[in-house]
């Protein structure tokens, strides 16, 4: 027994001094290698590191470009209304249809019109008519008292020739009261043609020169017969600028319509903005002049160019139907957003644009946060 145990202690000997078992003792007896802790620490610091670094950087140079689409495109409405009061007899425009300034729109039956515009000539014509005729009697009167102070002269030779004989006892007084009777009555007579000249003068405004359309009476029926033409005029309604036909479905000919009475709308095209409404913390350095982009929903590959116009007076809230009480203990304060005006200053290059359409507008303010922002002011962006 003590034989055999002998050959496996030493089979066990050879094989632990072999190249092999010694590396395998080797590896059980080294110590096992260290985590790499320092490489894993900076890995997970730089990752939190690179994302404050960057967000720092584009927050101060961030706050140039204010942004909002809370915006709508706008554009110019105009009831289109009849000036004159009738039945229509043509209609040349149809819902949703495309006009051009100047374009008939309508008509309101002229007949009516055009005989009042023919009496009024009428009466321009009896006008200047009249305006002859004082003329003329100015004329007439101009006459009577050249021949009333004639007479007047020879009665006052006659009194002044019947007086000398009486005085020299040739003729009788009762001549001389004949003479003096004639005299008096010449005296009267003349007066009279006098103002019958001041008479006439008046009819015809001071002035016996003065033009014939240039009398009161004429340029009356002057007015009148322009009234006239001006109402003839309006039976034929016309667009008053480029644009798209709105709410005229039930527009049809035969209709009675009346004075000023709104008919349908005209969505002007050639006047074209956005109302953006921006947070009262967007308008820090917002201003009329500054550049902006404007994106349509409805187009959202196309960018169009704008300019502020005007910012408003103030708050959606201020002008609602019901303003905010903020005295009543339960205030909440909620960032306020204000209208901006912004000019479409691209042209739309045949592209359908419609008011309401929904806008994304950017406003480059020309300033951005900056470095000094850090301690609460901004500086201008290069």
């Amino acid at each position: 027994m003590n034989a055999v145990a002998k050959v496996n202690e030493d089979s066990a000997k050879i094989e632990l001094e072999s190249p092999a078992a010694a590396q395998l003792q080797q590896a059980v007896a080294a110590p096992a290698p260290a985590p790499k802790k320092r490489g894993r620490f900076v890995l997970m610091a730089a990752l939190p590191l690179a994302m404050v670094v960057g967000g720092g950087y584009f927050w101060v140079t961030g706050g140039r470009y204010q942004e909002t689409e809370n915006a709508n495109l706008r554009q110019a409405k105009v009831n289109i209304a009849s000036e004159a009061a009738g039945r229509i007899v043509k209609v040349d425009v149809a819902d949703n249809t495309t006009v051009k300034a100047g374009d008939v729109l309508f008509e309101v039956d002229p007949e009516p019109y055009k005989i009042a515009l023919a009496q009024s000539d009428a009466a321009l014509a009896a006008a200047r008519l009249n305006v002859e005729q004082l003329r003329a009697a100015y004329s007439q009167a101009v006459a009577q008292e050249r021949v009333a102070a004639s007479g007047l002269d020879y009665a006052q030779a006659q009194f002044d020739r019947s007086n000398g004989l009486v005085n020299k006892g040739v003729n009788t007084k009762s001549s001389l009261d004949e003479a003096r009777m004639d005299l008096d009555k010449a005296q009267e007579q003349h007066s009279a043609a006098v103002q019958g000249i001041v008479s006439a003068k008046a009819a015809l405004g001071g002035n016996p020169d003065i033009e014939t359309d240039k009398h009161p009476t004429v340029l009356s029926a002057l007015a009148a017969r322009d009234n006239a033409a001006f109402n003839l005029a309006q039976t034929t309604v016309r667009a008053p600028a480029d644009g798209v036909v709105s709410q005229a479905a039930s527009f049809k000919v035969g209709q009675f319509v009346g004075t000023g009475t709104a008919l349908f709308s005209l969505v002007e095209t050639s006047d074209t903005w956005v109302e953006a409404n921006f947070k009262e913390t967007q308008l820090t350095h917002m201003k009329p002049g500054q550049e902006a982009e404007i994106v349509l929903d409805t187009y959202p590959d196309r960018t169009f160019r704008g300019t502020v116009e005007a910012i408003g007076a103030g708050t959606g809230a201020e002008f609602s139907l019901l303003p905010a009480q903020n005295a009543t203990g339960n205030w909440v304060k909620v960032t306020q957003r204000i209208p901006v005006r912004v000019k479409v200053d691209t042209a739309d290059g045949g592209l359908a644009m419609r008011t309401g359409m929904s806008a994304t507008v950017s406003i480059d303010t020309g300033v951005s946060r900056g470095f000094g922002s850090i301690f609460g002011h901004a500086v201008a962006a290069e």
